[in-house]
């Protein structure tokens, strides 16, 4: 009774202090489970998870006769990640830090065997973590091309006329956008998460295993790309009230059960591929109990005796580790941030050397959605040339879900489609130390064609990778105390009878010029 009272005691004082650190990324987490139907599966994982070391108590009474110190390095780690995470403003970092931090009480508690036992619940949990915003964003890009593509063959197969303009399908009088929310990663994660549960019950042999885990994508990918085919259909036949409310997300609902449904026949017929042996029944071969205790006619004890979960000197160490470095975190989380002043976006010229600039508002919407401290949007021309949009994002303190938005993500939208991507070395001009490395994409939607060119201005750096952008985050919020930065992005369409040369020429010579006065406005 002593030994699980103390267990119980330094249990939650643990959760406690884990609350404490991880209160901002566990709101964020909870946030993404509630609020978004791509990750709503993620309340369930801790709650199977949690379910299936119960279901291998007996089996941890077997094996975790030893506490591991291992457990304390593994802690130490996720506590590094922990720091990468809050100074790199990456949730994503925070959520696997707590996750990592999870196994490494798991170890020292159960030791390195009993640890092995649940590894799959814990391993499990990982499928809950939504995926990085610039990963996320990249992937959902790429399914709405993708499911916009399969969805106007399906439309073509019927007799249906359409055409696909990027992520916009032409259906002559009515034109379907392939939003976010119709990329199908809705459907990919969710049912990953599922078919990953269903391999760990189906007791087969491995190869069976990963092949189930693996289909599920091409699965998620095909029946959305199917679903956008068939509203496609109801819009041709009934119009475009078809594609929105009830019907849509019924469709949606509909899809994803006959994705799950494909999962479970696949299972079936590979539970029957190379059967040289009489195969056994379902109940056995599809199953929640662990295969130890049936192996051998084992009897399963009722009660696990209470002392398997007592903490042994490794746990309790680790439980003393996490109080001192609590305190760290709250200086951790408090620090200021010492951006330099600068000049505020409202204040850009108008006039560079032979551009004359109109700036336009930005809507709400992307105001809301992008979160910057400050914006300029600039229409320039210069001797009847067709003109350069110049968009510019400044943040003062790039934290957790407040940083700059790679254009990478956002081009497709509307239509458009990335043709080629890019980057090119700008050539130096008066009062600049490097030449100026950008990002160059060719956009197309339909006939039109246009070139982009964007980077990240980050304190003194001009970058174009997003991930050397998090890595100086880190950097810099540690050894300058700014995380401070911007997104720069340039413009313009090809015109009639115009060359891409030509555009470039048009482009560069603007970007140079806007490069000398963006100091101003984001400091070095």
């Amino acid at each position: 009774m002593t030994g699980t009272r103390s267990f119980l005691l330094t249990s939650a004082l643990v959760v406690v202090l884990l609350l404490y650190m991880y209160a901002e990324s566990l709101v964020f987490l909870f946030s993404r489970w509630f609020g978004t139907e791509d990750y709503s599966h993620g309340i369930f994982v801790p709650l199977i998870s949690g379910f299936l070391i119960w279901q291998s108590r007996h089996r941890l009474l077997e094996v975790s006769k030893e506490k591991s110190w291992w457990g304390l390095a593994i802690i130490a780690l996720g506590l590094m990640l922990y720091v990468v995470g809050e100074l790199s403003t990456l949730f994503v970092v925070l959520h696997a830090s707590l996750w990592v931090v999870i196994v490494g009480l798991a170890v020292t508690l159960l030791g390195i065997r009993g640890a092995r036992a649940i590894a799959f619940p814990l391993g499990y949990l990982v499928t809950a973590i939504p995926l990085p915003m610039f990963f996320y964003a990249g992937l959902s890009s790429q399914l709405q091309l993708w499911s916009s593509s399969l969805g106007v063959r399906c439309l073509q197969l019927v007799g249906v006329m359409a055409f696909r303009e990027g992520n916009v399908i032409d259906l002559g009088p009515v034109q379907l956008q392939v939003v976010e929310a119709c990329s199908g990663i809705r459907y990919l994660l969710p049912l990953i998460s599922l078919a990953l549960l269903c391999a760990y019950l189906f007791k087969d042999q491995m190869w069976k295993r990963a092949v189930l885990v693996l289909s599920a994508i091409p699965i998620s990918i095909l029946t959305n790309g199917f679903r956008i085919g068939m509203i496609g259909v109801l819009v041709d036949l009934y119009g475009k009230g078809t594609a929105e409310g009830f019907y849509h997300l019924f469709e949606g609902w509909v899809m994803f059960m006959v994705s799950f449904g494909l999962v479970i026949m696949e299972m079936v017929l590979l539970g029957k591929l190379g059967a040289s042996v009489p195969l056994k029944p379902w109940s056995e071969r599809l199953t929640w109990r662990h295969q130890g205790w049936d192996a051998g006619g084992g009897v399963r004890p009722k009660d696990p005796p209470a002392n398997i979960f007592s903490p042994g000197p490794a746990y309790l160490c680790s439980v003393a580790l996490f109080a001192p470095f609590t305190f760290f975190s709250m200086t951790l989380m408090d620090r200021k941030e010492i951006p330099p002043p600068r000049a505020a976006f409202v204040d850009f010229p108008m006039q560079i050397g032979g551009w004359r600039g109109q700036p336009f508002p930005l809507e709400q919407q992307y105001i809301d959605a992008l979160r910057f401290d400050d914006y300029v949007l600039v229409d320039y021309r210069s001797q009847g040339q067709q003109p350069v949009n110049f968009y510019a994002a400044y943040y003062r303190s790039q934290k957790k879900g407040q940083s700059a938005h790679s254009p990478q993500s956002c081009l497709p939208g509307g239509g458009w489609e990335i043709g080629s991507l890019t980057q090119r070395e700008l050539p130096m001009s008066p009062g600049m130390m490097e030449p100026l490395r950008i990002n160059r994409a060719v956009i197309q939607k339909g006939e039109q064609k246009q070139i982009v060119l964007y980077w990240f201005k980050q304190r003194d750096r001009n970058l174009t990778d997003e991930y050397l952008v998090k890595l100086y985050l880190l950097w810099d919020a540690f050894s300058r105390q700014r995380t401070d930065g911007a997104l720069v992005r340039l413009a313009s369409l090809v015109g009639p009878g115009e060359s891409e040369a030509v555009v470039d020429q048009r482009l560069q010579e603007l970007a140079i010029a806007v490069g000398r006065e963006l100091t101003r406005f984001v400091p070095d």
